[in-house]
């Protein structure tokens, strides 16, 4: 009769090559959510090696492709945007969970490049068009309840909703250490044609002119 095989041992050499790689992978997803926040998701994989301090060899070892590291650098910050979307869409009132939505998503998208070109970009990644096929049934019922409601004007469309993200986060974005509220006072300007009735709440601070100047040099560049 002969004697069992032993169990399986895991050498401690292979465990320690594990160990290595998931610190190697850890470690460029967070170079890569770094990288793609302040870039944008146009990002190379090069760069993303560079900042995680490892060569561009291990992140191909570690992602089959750019789309896949994109999705697990980012997956957690769609993620928070769709949570906002769940409280927003148990608003009272469709209106009130419009203006979440916008309040605090903008916030997100416009300290993070990349975010923002999944949630708002034209489908030129996998992560977008998954975004896209999450986010816009809340806006759409947002959108319907609130005119059903009487607080907003007729013909609203999706697409006009997009739009006011994409012009309040540009302002947000080129703002920042300049004046990071002064987006929402625009928001407030541009959703109040939304409106089925202007609001007449006070306006959130004016910018002054030098600060707006500021502001207009970082958008359009030196003249």
């Amino acid at each position: 009769m002969g004697i069992p095989d032993a169990p399986f041992a895991q050498a401690p050499g292979d465990r320690s090559l594990r160990r290595d790689a998931e610190r190697n992978r850890l470690r460029i997803i967070q170079a890569a959510r770094e990288v793609f926040a302040a870039q944008g998701l146009g990002a190379g994989l090069n760069g993303i090696a560079h900042h995680a301090g490892v060569g561009v060899g291990t992140v191909y070892r570690r992602f089959p492709d750019k789309e896949a590291l994109i999705d697990a650098a980012l997956h957690d910050q769609v993620d928070l945007l769709l949570s906002v979307a769940d409280e927003a869409i148990a608003s009272a009132r469709a209106w009130d969970g419009l203006m979440l939505l916008l309040d605090r998503g903008l916030e997100v998208l416009a300290s993070n490049l990349g975010l923002r070109e999944i949630a708002l970009g034209s489908g030129a990644h996998q992560a977008h068009d998954a975004a896209d096929h999450r986010f816009i049934p809340f806006i759409e019922t947002l959108l319907e309840r609130a005119e059903a409601e009487g607080d907003m004007r007729p013909g609203v469309t999706v697409e006009d909703f997009i739009m006011v993200q994409c012009m309040i986060s540009e302002v947000a974005r080129h703002s920042a250490g300049i004046r990071p509220d002064a987006w929402r006072r625009y928001l407030q300007l541009l959703m109040d044609g939304f409106r089925a009735h202007p609001d007449a709440a006070p306006l959130s601070g004016a910018l002054d002119r030098p600060s707006a100047e500021a502001i207009a040099l970082r958008w359009v560049g030196p003249r």
